[in-house]
């Protein structure tokens, strides 16, 4: 980009002029988005002269700026440029697309809009015209108006100073004797209104600390009344616990009268006490006796069994041999 330098001047008659050297128009492209414009408020610059011309000093162009401006806007652009990608680190961002699929800007007004690539644009130009400085403002000198009239007075014929002072003299000294008067009798007022606060001040100090004492003595005795209450109660409490235990105890007594008698029944009935003797005839004798006898009968079952078995073996040779001797006589006969 090629820099153009402007020419400002002012003529020997006071008029202020400007001129600039014609510069050609730098290509805008087709997308508005893709540069960046840097728009500036002609309110703020130094080179436009606001109010009053009149004896202002008009900033030259080829003047440098202020390091201290410069190092100010370049902290406040960083400080911007900042915030800016701060805004857009935190701002919530569309997920991506899937695969196989992509986003597509889409319209989502009432009324549909057609979108052009092609930007209508539109050279304007304007030409202001030259200022004059303003003329000094005249002083204001009023217009003579009436007739002018004179006269001549002697020295005496108007004021004599001896005369004229007297009720003068008379009045300052009333005044300053007037205002003593009431200074001293103010003084005295204040002497009377410091004594009479002293004794009152010493009068309520009295009757505070007696105040004092009282609350005090009415918190002592405040203090003796609740403690004597908690006593008295602690008392009513404790006859109350002894009252209860008695009670407890009585009915504990009268309730177990007839329960120990039926307890001991019912656990004797259920075998928990027992007579030692008793107990061991029934645990240890008894099934002794009973294995005894028990092994007795069965040896007698077996000899019986064993003397059945017997007798029955004999008789049955003995009908053998019976029958035997009763053929042999038939087969001797034949």
């Amino acid at each position: 980009k090629m820099a153009f330098a402007s020419h400002s001047h002012r003529d020997p008659s006071g008029t202020y002029t400007f001129s600039s050297r014609p510069r050609a128009v730098e290509n805008r492209s087709k997308h508005s988005e893709t540069t960046k414009r840097h728009y500036g408020n002609i309110m703020y610059d130094r080179r436009v002269v606001r109010g009053n011309t009149y004896a202002k000093h008009i900033l030259p162009t080829t003047a440098q700026p202020d390091p201290a401006e410069i190092r100010r806007q370049q902290a406040n652009r960083r400080r911007a440029i900042a915030r800016k990608q701060a805004r857009e680190q935190f701002r919530p961002n569309t997920p991506e697309a899937l695969e196989g699929r992509k986003h597509t800007d889409v319209q989502t007004e009432l009324y549909l809009e057609e979108l052009s690539n092609i930007i209508a644009t539109t050279d304007i130009e304007c030409q202001t015209d030259p200022f004059l400085d303003r003329p000094a403002t005249p002083l204001f000198i009023p217009a003579k108006s009436g007739k002018d009239v004179e006269t001549q007075i002697e020295e005496g014929e108007l004021f004599d100073f001896d005369i004229e002072v007297q009720p003068v003299l008379e009045v300052l000294v009333g005044k300053t004797i007037e205002q003593s008067l009431l200074e001293v009798m103010e003084e005295e007022e204040l002497a009377c209104l410091k004594a009479q606060q002293r004794a009152f001040e010493e009068l309520r100090n009295n009757e505070l600390a007696e105040v004092q004492r009282l609350q005090e003595m009415e918190r002592r005795h405040n203090e003796e009344k609740e403690r004597r209450i908690a006593q008295q109660r602690e008392v009513l409490r404790k006859e109350k616990e002894i009252a209860e235990k008695i009670a407890a105890r009585a009915y504990t007594q009268q309730y177990l009268a007839g329960l120990l008698p039926a307890v001991f029944t019912s656990l004797r009935r259920h075998g928990y006490f027992y007579n030692p003797v008793e107990k061991d005839i029934e645990t240890n004798f008894f099934p002794w006796l009973m294995d005894e006898v028990n092994n007795r009968v069965e040896r007698r079952y077996t000899a019986r069994e064993i003397l059945d078995t017997m007798i029955y073996d004999v008789t049955q040779k003995r009908l053998e041999r019976f029958n035997e001797e009763e053929t042999q006589p038939e087969k001797s006969d034949s």
